[in-house]
């Protein structure tokens, strides 16, 4: 049986016709992502094959923008198994494939300072691996608190409204 995002297992297809390999939850719990960028991804045959396999992690995972040329650096893909001595370095450095204006853009923001280039999601759309790269600000402890009780309010109005809604008014 196939396994969620972030274990191992092969990636599921999603309503979009997107297959997720893993996503950055962290990320969006640490950073307040400003906006979204899709980019693919150079790989090799025994990464993408590992992939396949649903086998990633992002958790360490950061982009930036050197020489005029996008990275994406710390995605651990596992080695494939099967693979023999043509097989890849798990932690190394990857090209991002974005268009020249996108990363002149990219280098802009993140060069005004505080701001850095995070991985969200990894997947496969129409059978190509896509990241997706978000540009977000560090979140501080006191935002981070906002957040979940922002959460947890609206989790109690919803769990409020569904007791209303079965005639159990209490």
């Amino acid at each position: 049986m196939a396994k969620g995002p972030g274990r191992s297992g092969p990636a599921k297809k999603t309503a979009d016709g997107t297959a997720l390999i893993a996503s950055n939850k962290r990320a969006r719990h640490d950073y307040a992502i400003a906006e979204t960028v899709e980019a693919g991804i150079v790989l090799t045959g025994s990464e993408v094959k590992s992939l396949r396999a649903g086998r990633a992690t992002l958790s360490d995972a950061y982009a930036s923008v050197k020489g005029g040329e996008a990275w994406l650096i710390g995605v651990h893909i596992p080695e494939y198994a099967q693979a023999t001595w043509t097989n890849h370095a798990p932690a190394r450095s990857r090209k991002l494939l974005l268009h020249k204006k996108q990363i002149t853009e990219l280098d802009r923001e993140t060069a005004q300072g505080g701001q850095t280039l995070v991985p969200l999601r990894l997947y496969f759309r129409d059978g190509r691996v896509k990241v997706e790269i978000g540009l977000g600000r560090g979140k501080k402890a006191y935002d981070k608190r906002a957040d979940m009780a922002e959460r947890d309010a609206r989790r109690d109005l919803a769990r409020a409204a569904g007791r209303y809604a079965k005639g159990r008014r209490g």
